[in-house]
């Protein structure tokens, strides 16, 4: 049977209907993971189309899936992130959602405050059981979305739930008619999807939820969880690890729309940040991640890695503020005491301060030689130099003028005395055994010294 598609405007065959295969043992992908070795990426040198959706957006999980690898935090800390979140975001909500906890009356109270704030973006959303009850609480809480866990590879389904795939699906329907009978837009996080049989039972059970929602009238989110990071962003790859072929078949098969389309990754592999613009790029509207990436394991995708991601690829921040990504790292830093790996881009210490004195000598001259962007305007973070025995002559002028905020008028040159008293000290101190990286507090000491009380330490 031919029909015109809506998506691409061609006549395209719609004869691809996938029944649930109920199989007898489970198919856990032995080719591909066998447990002992590092996991195979398999190619069928099978193109789908690129189809990036006419808007997309970021959703976030930090007050989810990103307090299940931390303490949990307080209300008052929620609250703060929120508001950060929603500055960041900007006012057309490219930070669209975020969602929450409402187990305990702590997380009851960190929605109701959040709530109060008046905030429209980023909307909030939860996370519950698939229980009568707790459909109940959520729509007695004002909440129009909340997300439910339909686990769908054999490993989950067979193994965790020890159940067969037709139980398993009976059991997700079921969750799904009692949030429509609670009048709540349910959110089905499809957990593990990446070792899922995709034709066997992802496809025919997201057709049966396109079916409910179509006879129910409300809209139904499918959020496409790759749980253990095993998606891969590269074309021709065979199905279950194509993130491409993921989003497309969801589309194509199942007919989810684009803005009802969601991915979820994680990081196990350092593919988190590329499989969620893959996501994004065939299809997906939303990509789901966590402030600073925490969560499971190896984290989720950084969600300021993809405030970065969304400028690239549209070529405008449309009203979000990045410099807001700054103030958060500063509050994970000095309210939360999390420690964040000095080298991590946007929000380390060190993400653009450079150790080596060629790279200082170019900073020197151009910043724009060793810098990835105008950081001071868009982070307010101006690049700078750490000293140590690599630096050079340059990056100690470079250090000194930024460290003292010397204007451009009286700053040293490489060749100042000062400078070489400085090189020949740091060259001393490593040629006696010293280690360790040189403190600001020692360096001003010397400088002080040196100068004979010009430069005084800060």
């Amino acid at each position: 049977m031919l029909e015109l598609s809506p998506k691409t405007n061609l006549l395209e065959q719609k004869s691809y209907k996938y029944a649930l295969q109920d199989v007898p043992d489970p198919n856990l992908y032995r080719d591909l993971y066998n447990y002992t070795e590092v996991p195979r990426v398999s190619f069928n040198h099978r193109r789908v189309p690129m189809g990036m959706p006419s808007e997309i957006w970021i959703t976030d999980t930090t007050f989810r899936d990103g307090q299940q690898s931390r303490e949990p935090y307080s209300v008052r800390e929620i609250v703060d992130l929120y508001r950060l979140m929603s500055r960041l975001g900007g006012p057309y909500g490219i930070i669209r959602q975020t969602e929450f906890f409402v187990y305990s009356q702590k997380d009851r109270d960190a929605i109701e405050q959040c709530q109060a704030l008046g905030l429209r973006f980023p909307e909030i959303t939860t996370w519950i059981r698939a229980t009568k009850e707790d459909f109940a609480l959520v729509r007695d809480l004002g909440i129009r979305e909340t997300g439910i866990l339909v686990s769908c590879s054999d490993y989950h389904i067979f193994r965790k739930l020890k159940m067969t795939r037709k139980q398993a699906m009976d059991q997700y329907l079921g969750a799904v008619a009692c949030a429509f009978e609670a009048g709540v837009m349910p959110r089905c996080h499809l957990e593990d999807i990446t070792r899922a049989d995709f034709y066997g039972f992802v496809v025919p059970f997201v057709n049966e939820l396109m079916k409910m929602s179509r006879d129910a009238g409300i809209p139904v989110r499918i959020r496409a969880c790759d749980t253990m990071g095993y998606g891969v962003p590269y074309t021709e790859v065979a199905l279950p690890r194509s993130v491409p072929g993921i989003i497309y078949g969801l589309q194509h098969y199942s007919d989810v729309p684009s803005e009802m389309l969601e991915w979820h990754g994680h990081n196990d592999f350092y593919k988190a940040v590329a499989n969620a613009s893959t996501a994004w790029l065939y299809g997906a509207s939303a990509v789901n991640c966590s402030l600073l990436g925490i969560g499971e394991r190896t984290g989720n995708v950084p969600l300021e890695a993809m405030v970065m991601e969304y400028a690239s690829l549209r070529g405008s921040m449309d009203g979000m503020d990045p410099t807001v990504i700054t103030e958060i790292g500063e509050y994970y830093r000095k309210e939360l005491h999390y420690d964040i790996p000095p080298m991590t881009p946007f929000v380390g210490r060190y993400f653009n301060v450079t150790r080596a004195g060629i790279h200082a000598d170019g900073l020197m001259k151009d910043e724009e030689i060793y810098n990835i962007f105008d950081t001071e305007r868009l982070l307010h973070r101006k690049p700078s130099v750490l000293l140590g025995k690599t630096s050079g002559l340059a990056g100690i002028a470079y250090w000194i003028n930024e460290n003292y905020g010397l204007p451009e008028s009286e700053h040293l040159q490489k060749n100042d005395p000062l400078v070489v008293k400085m090189k020949e000290w740091i060259d001393a101190e490593y040629a006696g055994g010293r280690q360790t990286a040189l403190g600001t507090a020692e360096l001003e000491k010397q400088i002080e010294e040196f100068s004979g009380g010009k430069y005084k330490r800060l």
